[in-house]
């Protein structure tokens, strides 16, 4: 396994073609659909990548970036 990624996308079809994508290059790959989401997951769990939309549901993806660099 190389890696795990946090692919943060709220439009289904990007997400699981991306998603296979990286998967098929042998990456482990973890989703979130909106901002908090996304926070919650980056906080909580180890990942060696996001990708991150920044037009999100209920947080932008730059709020997310600023929130997860506070966070530590």
């Amino acid at each position: 396994m190389r890696g795990n990624i946090l692919f943060v996308e709220d439009e289904e079809a990007l997400r699981m073609t991306v998603g296979d994508r990286l998967r098929n290059e042998g990456y482990a790959v973890d989703y979130a659909v909106n901002g908090d989401e996304a926070f919650q997951k980056s906080t909580l769990l180890p990942f060696d990548l996001i990708l991150l939309d920044v037009m999100l549901p209920r947080k932008s993806g730059f709020v997310v970036c600023r929130d997860i660099r506070r966070a530590g």
